[in-house]
């Protein structure tokens, strides 16, 4: 029998395995815990080590992926308004499919534009702006820089942690609201809204409102989102105008 083999013809595994292929970081002088076990998951985590090999800006852009391949609201021709667009891995998956550049011969060209609080690098295909989309007029002017309204408003926006679990809740539904108070503001009828929401979908509210506004509406967790994570995606699709415009249609048709 042959050196480093068992019975069989099965090689011997040498007892290290799977195991030694994790990358481990070890504990620096002045550096948290959090922060140490921090890195390691991400020197460790698959999406993170894919999104370098593609040129992605972070493993988020295959969560913006993964829910279009399913829900097919990035379209060619469509206009994109990408919120908290930093550092810009949404904007990145969103150019191609919607032909920003054009490079699909025969299909509508489509727009997208992305908006933050701080600067972002530039993005092929994309229009980026430092803008706070809370801000008076600022609905306004994405239309401006649009050319009209928007097909898809899309957010992966979180609000900064206060290491306060009931605070940090609040936070997050305030700037869900926000962004969907946005995107009633800005979007095309039969408009989609795509944004990270709570582990249980949106609140009950939220959800209510969603689904009086919407068609269709979904709350997914899509495979690149971390299993230990609580972040959901809500999908709601077929926008059906604003209230008042709902409101002058549905007299015009009573009449």
């Amino acid at each position: 029998m042959s050196e480093g083999k068992k019975p069989g013809g099965t090689k011997k595994t040498s007892g290290r395995g799977q195991r030694d292929l994790r990358v481990r970081v070890k504990s620096a002088k002045g550096r948290r815990l959090s922060s140490t076990l921090w890195l390691e998951r991400q020197l460790n985590d698959p999406y993170v080590v894919r999104a370098r090999k593609d040129g992605y800006r972070g493993r988020a852009a295959y969560k913006i992926m993964e829910l279009d391949d399913k829900y097919r609201f990035l379209v060619p021709g469509a206009r994109v308004v990408d919120l908290g667009c930093a550092p810009g891995g949404w904007c990145q998956i969103a150019v191609p499919r919607v032909n920003a550049l054009g490079e699909k011969s025969g299909k509508k060209i489509g727009r997208v534009l992305g908006v933050d609080l701080q600067e972002i690098e530039p993005i092929a295909g994309a229009e980026v702006h430092q803008l706070d989309f809370l801000s008076d007029g600022a609905d306004q002017q994405v239309k401006e820089w649009l050319g009209g309204r928007a097909d898809v408003v899309m957010s992966d926006m979180a609000a900064a942690s206060s290491g306060h679990k009931g605070t940090d809740h609040l936070r997050i539904v305030a700037l869900i609201e926000a962004a969907l108070h946005f995107a009633f503001d800005v979007l095309e009828p039969g408009g989609t809204f795509v944004a990270k929401v709570l582990a249980g979908g949106a609140e009950s509210e939220m959800q209510a409102l969603l689904k009086r506004r919407f068609r269709k509406v979904a709350n997914v967790k899509p495979p690149a989102s971390r299993s230990d994570s609580s972040e959901k995606f809500v999908v709601a699709q077929g926008f059906r105008g604003r209230e008042d415009d709902v409101a002058a249609e549905q007299e015009a048709d009573e009449d």
